[in-house]
């Protein structure tokens, strides 16, 4: 166990190694409650909504769930998020870590009336069921419809295990899955249900490190390491989440700014099996400086070690040769080769 924003949170049942290949070839169960959700209603809540989100919250159907990023006024991210449309209602499906500063950001922009901003965090359950056989172990549990009929990034209200949730085919993995948000009190209940169902089909629970291993195989940034509020979407190759054309917007000045000659890039990068790059660990081009790792493992999936970072615009193509330091005393260095994300790609995707 380990803090994690404000929570003891697992960080692994076995071995990292064995969740990490559970979830790519059978299914693991992640208790990721520790996320926060803040439900956002009434009349203006979807033009509150557009101001504040730099997607285009105003294309997004009942039923559907999108992905963004909130920013600053000078393009730095407070935080990226999931928003959830039931009709009129959304959920914004945020970090732990960022659970009380994104609060008061949202607070901040409130317009006077007709936006009502609900704190559920602590009265829901996040659990994730990641893999690719999360959907032969879900099926026999849901009692009406079947989860198979939910499209990526969709989302329907349900029972599971004879409880009332929100099932919803998203996840954090890079792998086909399901993410369940329900009462508290019922966490228990749907956690047990899923993991006695999947051990026929060889479900492991998993924790905060497989989490980061498989999430950083699919290229996906993790807030406080890859963004913060010190860099911008667009620099983070997040620029697909960033609607210029929408119509202004919190952060849309400068970004419009940024995205005309951003400096760096972000970029993949893989090194040899036991050259394990870590976060702030520089990058170099002969013998100048020209980036920061952001993120590093072993990558086992593909067989060797990964890094994510940011470089000198000049240096991201891919292809590129570079040097990670991994240590100053003694000296320490490992070749490194830029490469497009995300490192790894589920079968058929």
């Amino acid at each position: 166990m380990t803090p994690f924003g404000g929570y003891m949170m697992p960080m692994q049942y076995r071995s990292i190694r064995e969740e990490h290949e559970a979830v790519r070839q059978r299914a693991g169960l992640f208790d990721v409650s520790h996320m926060g959700e803040v439900v956002v209603r009434g009349s203006g809540a979807l033009g509150y909504l557009q101001n504040l989100v730099s997607n285009d919250v105003s294309k997004l159907p009942e039923g559907r769930a999108l992905y963004g990023v909130m920013c600053r006024e000078d393009g730095g991210i407070v935080d990226d998020l999931l928003v959830y449309r039931d009709r009129d209602e959304f959920m914004c499906v945020i970090n732990a870590a960022r659970h009380d500063a994104d609060l008061a950001w949202m607070r901040r922009h409130l317009p006077p009336a007709g936006v009502e901003l609900l704190d559920r965090s602590l009265e829901t359950f996040l659990i994730a069921l990641q893999g690719p056989r999360a959907l032969q172990i879900l099926e026999p549990l849901v009692a009406e419809g079947s989860p198979q009929d939910i499209r990526y990034y969709h989302h329907r209200p349900g029972t599971v295990a004879g409880v009332r949730l929100r099932i919803s085919r998203t996840g954090y993995t890079g792998e086909d899955g399901f993410e369940l948000y329900g009462p508290a009190e019922a966490a228990e209940t749907i956690w047990n249900a899923l993991y006695e169902r999947g051990q026929e089909h060889g479900l492991l629970p998993a924790g905060l490190g497989a989490r980061d291993t498989l999430r950083l195989e699919a290229g996906l940034r993790l807030y406080g390491q890859d963004i913060d509020e010190g860099t911008d979407p667009i620099t983070a190759g997040l620029g697909w989440v960033v609607k210029l054309g929408k119509g202004e917007f919190l952060g849309s000045a400068a970004l419009r700014r940024i995205s005309e000659s951003p400096s760096q890039a972000f970029v993949g990068l893989t090194l040899g099996p036991r050259q394990i790059a870590r976060p702030h660990q520089p990058i170099f081009a002969a013998s100048e400086q020209v980036g920061m790792v952001t993120s590093g493992s072993f990558g086992f999936s593909v067989g060797t070690a990964i890094a994510m970072g940011y470089v000198d615009r000049k240096m991201g193509a891919p292809g590129t040769a570079l040097r990670v330091r991994l240590r100053q005393e003694p000296d320490q260095w490992a070749v490194a080769t830029v490469v497009p994300l995300p490192f790894y790609r589920r079968p058929g995707q």
